[in-house]
C-alpha cells in the first residue's frame, strides 16, 4: 500500500524540521549549530542563556515525534493503518530529526524526539523511560549517559508491558530498538570523553 509510505514521508518531513535552529533564529538567538556542543537540540540551546528557547525547542522536538504516531493512531485505522504504520512513522520523525533534509542532513541526537514517540506509543512506557533518565542524571550527573542507558531500556520496558507478546508488539519494539541504537551512534563523542574522563557533568560548565 502507497499510504503507509506517504505517512512515514511526511513523518520524516515534520521530523526534519530542526527546531533547535528555527526558534533560535525566531528569538534572535545564534545558530546553536555555532557554539558549545554544536548540536542542535535543546540542551546547546540552554548554552546560549535563554531558557525559553531550550524549552520551546524541547517540546516542539518532542511534539514532531508524538503527532505523527497520534494522528495514525487516532485516523489511520479506516484506511488499514495500525501497528506498523506508528512504529514506521515514529522511526522516519526520529530519522528525519537526526538527518533534516531542510537543514543538509546535519541534526541532534534525537533524544526529546524519541520520548515524543514515546509517549506516543503508550504513555507509561515514556514515564519509565524519563525515570530511568532521571535517575542516572541524578546519580551520575551525565545527560549523555543518562540518555543512552534511557534508550537502552525502552524496548524492554516496551515489552514487559505488553507481556512479551511479540505478535502484538514486535514493529514498535523493533523500531524502539532502531532509535536506541542510532541514539547511541550520534553521542559516540560522548562516548569517547565519558571513556576519557572529560565528558561535562549537568550544572558544571564547559571546558574549552
Amino acid at each position: 500500500m502507497v499510504l503507509p509510505w506517504l505517512a512515514a514521508l511526511a513523518a520524516y518531513l515534520l521530523g526534519s524540521l530542526s527546531f533547535a535552529v528555527i526558534v533560535s533564529r525566531a528569538m534572535g538567538l545564534s545558530d546553536p549549530r555555532s557554539y558549545g556542543s554544536g548540536n542542535p537540540g535543546a540542551t546547546n540551546v540552554l548554552r546560549s542563556g535563554s531558557k525559553k528557547a531550550a524549552i520551546a525547542t524541547l517540546l516542539l522536538d518532542a511534539f514532531k515525534g508524538w503527532l505523527p504516531v497520534m494522528l495514525v493512531k487516532w485516523f489511520g485505522e479506516p484506511y488499514g493503518l495500525g501497528d506498523g504504520t506508528m512504529a514506521a512513522v515514529g522511526l522516519a520523525a526520529f530519522l528525519g530529526h537526526l538527518y533534516p533534509v531542510f537543514f543538509k542532513f546535519q541534526g541532534g541526537k534525537g533524544v526529546a524526539t524519541a520520548v515524543g514517540v514515546l509517549l506516543a506509543f503508550q504513555p507509561l512506557l515514556a514515564l519509565a523511560t524519563v525515570a530511568t533518565f532521571a535517575i542516572i542524571v541524578f546519580f551520575f550527573r551525565y545527560v549523555s549517559l543518562a540518555s543512552m542507558v534511557a534508550a537502552l531500556f525502552a524496548p524492554a520496558y516496551y515489552l514487559l508491558g505488553n507481556g512479551v507478546a511479540w505478535q502484538a508488539s514486535g514493529e514498535k519494539t523493533l523500531a524502539l530498538m532502531a532509535m536506541g541504537v542510532l541514539l547511541i551512534w550520534r553521542h559516540r563523542e560522548n562516548i569517547r570523553r565519558l571513556w576519557a574522563g572529560t565528558e561535562s557533568k549537568l550544572g558544571s560548565k564547559k571546558k574549552p
